[in-house]
């Protein structure tokens, strides 16, 4: 008997062992969960979120907050269950965040790059709506292309067959709607004085329609404009930053003295696009003392069926509308919901 008990606890003990190494062991998942929110009007690490200089900026009572998510890419089987049961967090297969062939390094690095870029397109639409265009701008013609002896550099892209070009993106889409070898009036500005020439599109190689001209996009705006925020990556902050811009640059508080979140890309027309983790940004927000939250409106569907108690969901599909939805929250009225 004696013997016989000695082999049940020994068992007793390696299975205990045995238990704490699987729960211990590293499985091929992550958790998200909530990750911080930063108030765009704002300080981080004792400096200006958004810093402009060469112009007055005005102050808000209220709050305009970017949300994040969080990621614990070393997850073992123990905090694998937990996420699961939980209501705030969620556990999704390694490969949906970290795709095969990609380190954690490049990902970080392509995170990083995107954060550059969704703070020059909030810049960008911010300022239009500011009022200042955009300018694509001549920077090189190429010798015996379409444009050879008509533009010439400096010259400002206005149009193309009566189309407006505000932007850089937009000029090459319209170019390449038509066939090659189609006549395009293209519009300029040369000297402060409008004008319009025929072109001939051409293509090289085989490639898309071309009108032989290099350009750069401009926007004169009398101020200088920095954005100064570190440890976060994606392209998902970009509304919140325009947001945040025009806020700064106009008297009027748009939060209405209200902590206001939100999330969502934005591009150089201030279009606002569909994001990742609504769930734990919803949380994220409601934990900072948002009011309001500013959803993509292709994110409303995701976003209802992780709805926060006590915090009003309003569908934007754009700058305008973010903008129309703060105005209808200031009045206290209710902005179009999801």
């Amino acid at each position: 008997m004696r013997r016989r008990g000695v082999t049940v606890l020994l068992g007793a003990v390696i299975t205990a062992l045995l238990s704490i190494g699987v729960l211990a062991a590293p499985i091929p998942y992550v958790v998200l969960g909530p990750g911080p929110t930063v108030d765009t009007l704002g300080r981080k690490n004792d400096k200006e979120v958004i810093q402009v200089s060469g112009t007055g900026t005005s102050t808000s009572a209220g709050q305009l907050r970017l949300t994040t998510v969080g990621v614990q890419p070393d997850v073992k089987l123990l905090s694998a269950i937990a996420g699961w049961f939980s209501s705030d967090e969620a556990v999704v297969p390694y490969e949906l965040i970290y795709p095969p062939g990609q380190s954690e390094k490049q990902i970080e690095e392509r995170n990083a790059e995107d954060f550059a870029a969704s703070q020059t397109s909030a810049e960008t639409a911010a300022l239009r709506e500011l009022g200042y265009p955009v300018q694509v701008v001549v920077k090189k013609v190429t010798p015996g292309a379409a444009s050879d002896g008509i533009l010439k550099v400096g010259d400002v892209l206005t149009s193309v067959d009566n189309k407006p070009v505000p932007s850089a993106t937009t000029l090459t889409d319209l170019i390449r709607s038509r066939p090659v070898g189609s006549p395009l009036a293209v519009g300029y500005t040369r000297d402060g004085t409008p004008a319009t020439a025929t072109l001939v599109s051409a293509s090289t190689d085989g490639g898309p329609p071309r009108i032989g001209v290099e350009i750069e996009q401009n926007q004169p705006h009398p101020f200088e404009l920095k954005i100064d925020l570190s440890d976060i990556g994606g392209p998902s902050a970009g509304l919140m930053f325009a947001l945040g811009i025009i806020d700064k640059l106009k008297p009027e508080d748009l939060t209405g003295g209200k902590i206001i979140a939100g999330t969502g890309t934005i591009n150089d027309e201030g279009t606002v696009g569909p994001i990742g983790g609504i769930p734990q940004k919803l949380v994220g927000a409601k934990r900072a003392g948002a009011k309001y939250f500013l959803v993509p409106a292709d994110n409303c569907e995701e976003a209802l069926r992780n709805a926060q108690s006590g915090l009003p969901m309003a569908r934007v599909a754009t700058l305008g509308e973010a903008l129309s939805a703060l105005e209808t929250i200031r009045a206290g009225g209710q902005p179009t919901r999801c």
